[in-house]
């Protein structure tokens, strides 16, 4: 499998609306709607796909949509979706990490986002992402079940010259590395 990310358009409308469906069922977007979010200046929608599947229907594993006016501050997560064959390898992780890094990009400094208050794999995962809980909204899906409102304060961007990090350590950094290391060695005896 090789998987690689790329942004949507609307020629991927038919598929994103076949995972779209599987995902949500009864919460499921009409497909107008979410061809004015593929369609809008306002919007960052990504899609995650296997270029090497040699079924067209099995390349999809996965999308993801921001909206974010430029310079309007703040942005929310419209929607995520992941192929539920390919749950649990990081590939929803690795689709919010790039509408953050494009939030950024935009000059976002809070992204909102609502979740099924039933849904506490999404919800682990957004707040490892440093996404907190802002309130409920009562019966806001199908079914009466409540939406769990988060709020990300968008970090900003670390930069760190070439070198730095684990393998360009010195000194004090280094000597703390090997005193983790020795730490995690004898807990995992």
């Amino acid at each position: 499998m090789s998987v690689f990310m790329r942004r949507a358009k609307v020629g991927d409308l038919d598929r994103i609306m076949v995972l779209e469906r599987e995902t949500f069922e009864d919460d499921a977007w009409p497909e107008d709607a979410m061809r004015r979010e593929l369609e809008s200046p306002h919007a960052f929608y990504l899609i995650a796909v296997d270029d090497e599947a040699d079924d067209e229907s099995a390349r999809l594993l996965g999308y993801a949509g921001l909206l974010a006016p430029k310079g309007g501050g703040q942005g929310d997560i419209q929607t995520i979706a992941v192929a539920p064959a390919i749950r649990g390898i990081g590939l929803g992780r690795g689709l919010m990490h790039a509408l953050i890094t494009e939030a950024r990009r935009r000059h976002v400094a809070e992204i909102f986002l609502e979740v099924r208050a039933d849904n506490p794999i999404a919800r682990a995962l957004y707040e490892s992402l440093g996404f907190e809980e802002i309130g409920i909204r009562r019966r806001y899906y199908r079914g009466g079940i409540d939406a769990v409102h988060m709020r990300l304060t968008v970090p900003p961007a670390v930069a760190r010259p070439a070198g730095a990090g684990a393998a360009g350590a010195t000194g004090a950094a280094s000597a703390e590395r090997v005193a983790i290391d020795s730490r995690d060695t004898e807990s995992k005896r």
